[in-house]
């Protein structure tokens, strides 16, 4: 009676997501000890087991970038001051944003230093001394790297002052090559959130008010969480000649005419980690997709500790097999740990798949898989038990896909005026779909009377709206308006 208490008071540490979802996220990612908070404000630690999870993001992700002919730098994270006045929008946009240093061994700089928000201006200067000629063009460079801004309301993973990202700069001959490459790899994006953390997005277009400062256009992808609210899962800029004229990056022409180069930059960060916890959690912890899994399966012995030592041989020759076939697998043969612990234990941390092998197993040749998706359980042969696995891991990979896309669709609702969403999102969470006329006031006006904002003009609508959702005249556009971290 006394372990059954304990293994139902394991669950209670974490808060219901329907009492306090902010308050759940944060026992959840902590409890599964992904993170730790730093002693500088805004800042965390990334604890290896939340690290683990941004190094299967970063390599998945690193190589679809080079199979796209993009190849890795890295460029130093103190700027110059006097970059970011070269190109007035993006300053304006970052300038509230932007920690400096001011002095170092003891001597004031005679210009200050800005610590990395972004490398638009550091990129525009280099490039503007390695290009000369068409020849050198295009030029398809990615970093990953760390970048600081001082937020001031922040949220592990999702908002913090220094975060982890990749960020890539291109330069081109043409607006239609440059164009080609903003879209191309907003599309790497879309397919890398959908198919590797299992996380329907909306692709579009940021409105004029939202893009990136100093771009000429912005597209994103948006995804929905289990509240409700939007994260920008990713951006991709169009950035025309702006950064080009700004740090004459300029080339010689096929005519032996002198051009400005037009260029690109699209990035995503560790903000990915928490939003594939928001989309995909529930109330007993983590539920992380197979593909960027750390552990994707947990396996543990059970039976009475005359049978030990033999059922844990047996476990041994399994984990062995799991590991050949390429199987993240890790083994809890803790004797000193009750077996519903450690399933209560693993099930919050997000292992996708447990297995189970005991005495009266060994005997029948068989052992028992649960999924983390469903909880359901299944008995299979061990001599076939890894193509099983593999089997349940697509599974739980594919069902947490159409769980989400089904979660965003019965949150998905479609609006016609002011009134009408303020008294649904009063009742409702999740995407309104409106009309919007194009004037930033009307912009300006939803998100005074509702608290959302516009997320984009997504390219493939549910439906065309013809009326502004604030002013009732002509839609220009139809519009996600939501809530977002």
């Amino acid at each position: 009676m006394a372990s059954d208490k304990q293994d139902k008071q394991f669950v209670t540490e974490i808060t219901p997501q329907s009492e306090d979802f902010s308050r759940w996220y944060i026992d959840v990612i902590k409890k599964a000890e992904l993170m730790d908070y730093a002693p500088v404000r805004g800042c965390i630690v990334f604890r290896p087991e939340g690290y683990a999870i941004w190094e299967n993001i970063q390599q998945e992700m690193d190589r679809r970038f080079k199979e796209t002919g993009h190849r890795n730098a890295y460029f130093p994270m103190l700027i110059p001051e006097s970059f970011f006045q070269k190109e007035k929008e993006h300053i304006e946009g970052f300038n509230p944003e932007l920690p400096f240093v001011t002095e170092a061994g003891g001597d004031i700089l005679e210009e200050r230093l800005a610590v990395r928000p972004t490398s638009e201006t550091m990129f525009g200067h280099m490039y503007s001394k390695w290009i000369k000629s068409y020849r050198d063009l295009p030029v398809l460079i990615n970093q990953w790297a760390n970048v600081m801004r001082w937020e001031k309301r922040t949220m592990p993973f999702l908002r913090t002052s220094e975060f982890l990202w990749q960020e890539g700069h291109t330069a081109h001959e043409d607006e239609k090559d440059a164009r080609e490459e903003t879209m191309r790899m907003l599309e790497l994006y879309r397919d890398f959130v959908e198919d590797f953390l299992a996380m329907p997005v909306i692709m579009g277009q940021k409105t004029p008010s939202e893009k990136f400062a100093g771009a000429v256009d912005t597209y994103s992808i948006e995804a929905m969480m289990k509240d409700g609210k939007a994260v920008q899962a990713g951006t991709s800029h169009y950035m025309g000649t702006n950064f080009a004229k700004a740090f004459e990056i300029q080339y010689l022409n096929r005519d032996n005419e002198l051009e400005f180069t037009h260029t690109t930059s699209w990035g995503t960060s560790t903000r990915l980690i928490g939003s594939m916890i928001m989309a995909h959690g529930d109330d007993r912890g983590l539920v992380i997709p197979p593909k960027v899994a750390p552990t994707q399966v947990i396996l543990i012995p059970i039976g009475p500790p005359k049978m030990r030592d033999m059922v844990i041989e047996r476990a041994d020759a399994l984990y062995a097999e799991l590991k050949a076939a390429g199987i993240r697998v890790s083994m809890d043969d803790r004797a000193d740990v009750r077996p519903g612990w450690k399933f209560n234990e693993y099930e919050m941390r997000g292992v996708p798949v447990r297995i189970e092998i005991g005495p009266r197993d060994i005997e029948n040749g068989v052992c028992l898989l649960a999924s983390r998706l469903g909880g359901d359980k299944l008995t299979v042969q061990l001599d076939n038990v890894v193509n099983d696995v593999k089997q349940l891991l697509d599974d739980v990979q594919k069902g947490m896909y159409e769980r989400a896309l089904e979660f965003r669709a019965s949150h998905f609702h479609s609006v016609d005026n002011l009134d009408e969403m303020r008294a649904q999102m009063e009742e409702k969470r999740g995407f309104f779909l409106a009309g919007w006329c194009g004037s930033e006031a009307c912009e300006d006006t939803v998100r005074a009377e509702t608290g959302a904002t516009s997320r984009n003009i997504p390219f493939d609508p549910q439906e065309h709206k013809t009326t502004c959702v604030a002013c009732g005249e002509a839609a220009k556009h139809t519009v996600v308006f939501a809530k977002a971290y």
